[in-house]
């Protein structure tokens, strides 16, 4: 069976995004600074040609190590909406899944993304194109949350920016499972701290 790891960016205070989170502004006011691992420093909602190219050090080196070996991934209809849709094509290794109530939206095959309806069938469509590799949950934190609540999860990667949001979505919100965790790795930079997490 596949292996799943859920990764995703939180604030110090434990928030996904911050307020007013939408197309355009998908990580909420101010939430921009969660990924400034991801794009390399600081950047703004406006610098649309910025990439993951600028990602270096232990930033570089914990999401090489976190992709490597990654056959699929599943996402929220909230983080696809909030993306643009990262602009009509998937941009991570792999077939996309977004789990979604509604499919009859389902883009055409040819730009990576697969609409499913419901957590289980999302993971078992995940899982089929996946072939023998990882299977990747991403935002937003109600789909990881989904995930650790149905006990799917092997490990959990959480990148902890240095900034505190004060309000937005919570990684843990309303979660009232309790969980075992091994710590497996661990990176810093200046713009986040990575850790990853086995479930016991």
């Amino acid at each position: 069976m596949n292996k799943v790891i859920a990764s995703i960016t939180t604030s110090v205070d434990g928030y996904v995004v911050g307020p007013d989170d939408r197309p355009g502004q998908g990580l909420g006011v101010g939430g921009e600074r969660l990924h400034y691992w991801v794009m390399g420093g600081p950047w703004a909602y406006a610098d649309d040609g910025r990439d993951t190219d600028g990602m270096r050090g232990a930033d570089r080196e914990f999401f090489e190590a976190l992709t490597s070996g990654m056959g699929a991934g599943i996402v929220g209809r909230g983080m696809y909406e909030a993306a643009g849709a990262w602009g009509g094509t998937n941009p991570f290794p792999g077939p996309l899944v977004v789990l979604t109530h509604r499919t009859e939206d389902q883009p055409p095959a040819e730009t990576g993304f697969h609409f499913v309806d419901g957590f289980d069938a999302a993971l078992r469509a995940a899982r089929e194109l996946a072939g023998d590799g990882v299977v990747a949950l991403g935002g937003g934190a109600d789909l990881i949350r989904q995930g650790l609540a149905a006990g799917v999860v092997d490990e959990l990667a959480i990148s902890t920016a240095p900034v505190v949001l004060g309000a937005g979505k919570r990684l843990f919100e309303g979660f009232d499972r309790d969980l075992d965790l091994e710590i497996t790795g661990t990176w810093s930079s200046p713009y986040a701290t990575h850790v990853r997490y086995a479930l016991r």
